[in-house]
Formats: structure tokens, C-alpha cells, sequence
């Protein structure tokens, strides 16, 4: 499981040092793609698995766009000895990434945030409205 906030920089080249308890999760290589909420996901290759098998499961005229949207952008990295990974100019400008991020972990991935709109975003959820979505989904 992955959990955890960590507050990083984005360097001139695009990298950002990943947190080592994440990297751990994650393992040696992983795959970053575009998120919801215009956050990058990032998923072990283990994972990334699971969300190509139900997409493939599906018919392609109800996948495609899904499909698209997860796997034209996606790619894989590894960390350098540093921990840091290279995310692409596609990948930042999608996300608004510019200087200070957020990685999270959102238990079966983590996500790459700006770290402004990780604080807006977080600022619109409101225990009320967590309790409200907990007895939607039956907690």
C-alpha cells in the first residue's frame, strides 16, 4: 500500500526526487501516466498490469477513450541513484507542474500533484462531504 504526502521540486530537467518509501512500493521501474484531476498517476508495473487487463476485457468501442487517455501519454521510468525520475514536457504541462509538487501515495499508486492545486483540492473536501461518501459507498 502506498501512502504518504512528500513535498518535492522539480529540477531544470524535468526531475523530481522521489520518495524512497514510494520507490520501495512502486519497485525498480514504474509507469506514469495522466490522472484525473489533472494529477499524474503513477503505478508499479504489477498494477499497470491490472488496469491493461480490465481495460482489454472490455469491448473497445466502451474502452477507447479510457484506453487513450491512460496509455498515449503513459511511460515508464527508473529512478537514478539519486532517486529521481524524469517526467516528460507531455506529462508537466498536463499536470501544470512547474517547481513544487506533491507525491502522494493513494494506496495502489501514487500521484504527482502542483503543489498549489494539491492544496486547493484539498481544501474543497470536507469531512462532510467524506462522511457523505462513505455511506454512498457503503462504509
Amino acid at each position: 500500500m502506498l501512502i504518504g504526502e512528500y513535498q518535492h521540486s522539480l529540477d531544470d530537467k524535468g526531475r523530481v526526487n522521489f520518495p524512497a518509501k514510494l520507490r520501495e512500493g512502486l519497485g525498480a521501474r514504474f509507469i506514469i501516466t495522466k490522472g484525473l484531476d489533472n494529477c499524474l498517476f503513477v503505478y508499479s508495473e504489477d498494477e499497470w498490469q491490472i488496469l491493461e487487463d480490465k481495460l482489454k476485457a472490455l469491448p473497445v468501442s466502451k474502452s477507447r477513450d479510457v484506453q487513450r487517455f491512460f496509455f498515449a501519454g503513459a511511460c515508464d521510468v527508473v529512478p537514478d541513484k539519486q532517486g529521481r525520475v524524469v517526467i516528460p514536457q507531455n506529462l508537466r504541462e498536463y499536470a501544470g507542474l512547474t517547481k513544487d509538487v506533491m507525491v502522494i501515495g493513494a494506496s495502489v499508486r501514487a500521484e504527482i500533484w502542483d503543489k498549489n492545486r494539491w492544496v486547493a483540492s484539498c481544501s474543497e473536501v470536507t469531512p462532510e462531504a467524506i462522511a457523505e461518501a462513505m455511506d454512498n459507498l457503503g462504509f
